[in-house]
């Protein structure tokens, strides 16, 4: 075959015609199952992929997110490893009850629908998944494990109902996460979102702020630094007083909390959360009506919008002054949106000179400021900027000429003494908002008894399972669909046995993935959540992967779940995700992909077109698994090629009689087991091969073993990319296919590309294993073959090219020993020809010499 028939014939290679062929096999072989056996020797390795929402058929997104997992997963396997890798749905929430409501059916229906719509595409997908261990998160046998954790929170003092603020979408009609809010408008529907107070569930997780924050520590290298400076920030534990200022006409004072007590003598006004309760309580008869239209325009906005600093600011008189403790001096008190309700105790002494917020509200409306700290940056009131470092305190009495670090001590002590203020720590945090109005969740298991109060379902009675509601049941009402289902609602109280009301909300969809890799573990499992001597053979988790979006509140609530847990003794550890990996966006044209825009990729017409091996391919040798990959950039068309250049590697190898009997003496193993040290004998069945291609191949497996576990995946992809040029090189003009060392190169790529393009890797392996097509060594399957080892004997390198520069212009390169010596290296460099002539006439003034690389000869 000539060439231009090879190069045809890699062309016109076509990986979509094996796909059916090979997702057959595996259903067959299960070689992905994971091992429960305790005594299984091999070292178990545990990764999870963040579960998807069912809302229809995957997308680029899931495209790049679980190749890069699945990749991951290979690796270990073919490492020897007892890989858990399961699969499951997160498929509680709105979008399902909206679509139910929609098409008059109830929303398992479309729930279902679509998480077999995305299982079959998920197996067309080649994703190594053990599928025994598959959940949906909305099947009562799951769900009831929610309602029984909700129940031990309650009994610890974890779970509590409190009336508060929150976001209100009126026309979903249900609590929105300040997350879900967009510009003040709801980001499912588009409607302008309202604050409304409701007596709702939560979770105590600020018990746990501490430790949350604490614990992080052990996370630093194996998580993402961005990830958790965003929880840190989130919890935003603050360390600083509270003051207490009396306030005209009432009786007990207002105290505030601040981290900057040492400004407290530059304080010139007093700012209330406009809706808290104070502000009410403190506004004059003559402000009332001016301050209930301001609440009005403030319940309309998010906390994340108040606290914006591009914002204007706003507020209004409320009519009374309060008293600074430490001059006595009368202090206007104000209602204004940039203090939150919940923040400390929805009260703040504002100091404009030093708080960037405080000074724009002063100057907005003509209040004084105040310099108590000198440094050396002009009069904020003349500026507009305020100086909120540190420096010398002046104007403030008994503090004047002391730092920020005395200043704040001798105040706090001052302050106690009078009895006053005293030191506190506070938290950004908020504690964990649960409930929700909406049908399609997990309902939440308290009984309201008039005379028993907040009664626990009993645990006989669990689960607690949703009603029979569809259609125009289910649409919103401003309460639950749940409360019309009048025969579910009303049920005799547990311990009185007189007339009482189930709880009608259901708890936000975090609590289902808060645990569920815990659940994978035993997911059949009747007797708890978990069986835990399952989740202390798997867990932690080893390898999270997911996308960044979910730094906060999923990542949080698990770490928190997990505490909690490891305090009822089910986990003994406290973390529980060993490593997360975040994967990028999947955009197009430099924008996300939206309808709206006009710029969205089908997924399925993509696969339709270039085949699944060159789909996986393209997205892990776009960019670092981290980055974006802009989708306009790519193309996968330039993957069915190069995935048809291996496969004429294994057919020409193919084509040679082999023995492919393993001499004696090797030890590779045939049953994909490793011993614990992770080593494997090298394969000694292509000793005889050329030596320089045996080289390039050892070199690509070492490189390609140490960037995947230091999760370089494009890099990989480079490198096999060089070893396919290299043997194609070897066959065509170099020692010929039936060469070993060509072989040994052919079952290499086969493997090391069973990562990224596994339809592909075993149809070569299947050809690398001659006539009965059993693959090499009789392992019927690359999934279950071993990952190559290098020979440390040919990553030796003989000589290394050196650069020699006269004046920093290459004139020469010499190859030189790795381990040459500078004294050697000069005399080969200046006797070198082109450096002789490049010298001719000029005198050497310096020589800088990095052996065994460079040379570079300075000369005037």
């Amino acid at each position: 075959m000539t060439a231009a028939e090879k190069a045809d014939e890699a062309r016109a290679y076509d990986p979509r015609e094996i796909q059916d062929k090979w997702q057959d096999r595996w259903t067959e072989m299960e070689p992905f199952r994971a091992s429960d056996d305790p005594d299984d020797p091999r070292e178990r390795y545990y990764l999870v992929d963040m579960f998807p929402y069912p809302s229809g058929d995957l997308h680029m997104g899931h495209a790049e997110a679980y190749a890069i997992g699945d990749a991951m997963a290979r690796y270990w396997f073919l490492r020897g490893k007892n890989v858990l890798h399961p699969i499951g749905w997160d498929a509680f929430g709105l979008p399902a009850e909206n679509a139910a409501i929609r098409n008059n059916t109830h929303p398992v229906d479309w729930t279902y629908k679509n998480i077999e719509t995305q299982a079959a595409s998920f197996r067309r997908y080649a994703t190594s998944f053990d599928w025994s261990r598959r959940l949906q998160t909305c099947d009562p046998e799951y769900y009831h494990w929610n309602q029984w954790l909700f129940l031990r929170f309650f009994e610890r003092g974890l779970a509590y109902r409190k009336g508060g603020y929150v976001n209100w979408c009126p026309k979903d009609q249900t609590v929105l996460a300040n997350e879900q809010v967009v510009a003040g408008r709801c980001e499912r529907c588009g409607t302008e979102v309202v604050r409304r107070v409701l007596t709702q569930w939560y979770f105590k997780i600020t018990e746990y702020a501490d430790r949350l924050l604490a614990d992080a520590e052990a996370l630093e290298g194996n998580w993402p630094d961005r990830v958790l400076t965003m929880q840190r920030h989130w919890i935003g534990r603050s360390t600083g007083a509270e003051v207490e200022f009396a306030v005209d006409g009432r009786t007990e004072p207002v105290t505030v909390y601040t981290t900057r007590p040492d400004t407290l003598y530059g304080a010139t006004f007093f700012v209330v959360a406009a809706d808290s309760a104070l502000a009410s309580e403190l506004c004059t008869d003559a402000r009332r009506a001016e301050f209930e239209a301001y609440l009005t325009q403030v319940q309309k906005l998010t906390d994340i919008e108040r606290q914006s600093t591009d914002r204007e600011k706003t507020g209004v008189f409320l009519g009374v002054h309060a008293i600074n403790p430490v001059n006595g001096e009368r202090i206007p008190v104000w209602a204004a949106d940039y203090v939150l309700p919940d923040y400390g105790t929805g009260a703040i002494m504002a100091v404009p000179a030093h708080d960037q917020r405080d000074l724009d509200f002063a100057m907005k409306f003509g209040l004084p400021v105040r310099v108590v700290v000198a440094t050396d940056q002009p009069d904020p009131a003349t500026t507009g900027v305020a100086t909120p470092g540190s420096g010398v305190l002046v104007n403030s009495g008994p503090l004047d000429g002391l730092a920020k670090a005395e200043a704040i001590p001798a105040i706090i002590a001052m302050l106690s003494e009078r009895g006053l203020g005293s030191e506190a720590v506070n938290y950004r945090l908020r504690d964990w908002l649960l409930s929700r109005q909406r049908f399609w969740g997990t309902p939440i298991p308290i009984i309201h008894c008039p005379s028993c109060g907040e009664v626990p379902v009993p645990e006989e009675q669990l689960p607690v399972v949703l009603p029979d509601l569809r259609g125009a049941d289910l649409a919103p009402k401003g309460v639950s669909p749940l409360a019309a289902a009048t025969d579910w609602v009303n049920v005799a109280c547990p311990k009185c046995d007189g007339p009482a009301l189930r709880d009608t909300d259901t708890m936000d969809t975090f609590v289902d993935s808060s645990w569920y890799m815990f659940r994978y573990c035993s997911p059949r499992y009747d007797g708890g959540p978990f069986r835990p001597e399952d989740v202390a053979r798997w867990a932690p988790v080893d390898l999270y992967v997911g996308g960044v979006e979910h730094a906060i509140l999923h990542l949080l609530y698990a770490r928190f779940f997990t505490k909690v847990l490891q305090d009822m003794g089910l986990v003994s550890f406290g973390e529980p995700f060993t490593r997360l990996m975040n994967q990028g966006q999947v955009v197009n044209g430099g924008k996300a992909m939206s309808k709206s825009l006009g710029n969205g990729v089908n997924l399925g017409e993509q696969i339709g077109l270039f085949g699944v091996d060159a789909i996986r391919l393209t997205m892990i040798f776009a960019s670092p698994p981290q980055d974006d990959i802009d989708w306009a950039d790519v193309n996968p068309d330039a993957m069915v090629k190069f995935l048809g250049r291996v496969r004429r590697i294994a057919a020409d190898v193919a084509t040679v009689p082999a023995d492919n009997t393993v001499p004696a003496d090797n030890t590779v193993p045939a049953d994909n087991t490793v011993p614990a040290d992770n080593t494997v004998a090298v394969d000694r069945r292509f000793t005889d091969g050329d030596r320089d291609l045996r080289k390039v191949t050892h070199h690509a497996i070492d490189e390609a073993t140490r960037q995947v576990e230091s999760y370089h995946l494009n890099v990989v992809v480079a490198r096999l990319m060089e070893l396919v040029n290299a043997t194609r090189k070897a066959i065509d003009s170099g020692p010929g296919a039936a060469d070993p060392a060509v072989r040994e190169a052919a079952e290499a790529l086969a493997v090391m590309l069973s990562l990224f393009a596994p339809y592909t890797a075993e149809e070569c392996w299947e050809m690398l294993g001659g006539p009965d097509r059993v693959g090499p060594t009789g392992i019927k399957s690359v999934a279950r073959a071993a990952w190559p080892v290098a020979d440390p004997a040919l990553l030796v390198q003989e000589t290394i090219t050196c650069v020699v520069q006269v004046n920093g212009k290459v004139r020469d390169r010499l190859e030189v020993s790795p381990d040459i010596s500078e004294a050697e290296l000069q005399g080969l460099a200046m006797a070198a020809s082109g450096v002789a002539r490049a010298l001719a006439g000029l005198t050497v003034q310096r020589v800088v010499i990095r052996p065994p690389k460079l040379v570079n000869i300075v000369a005037a």
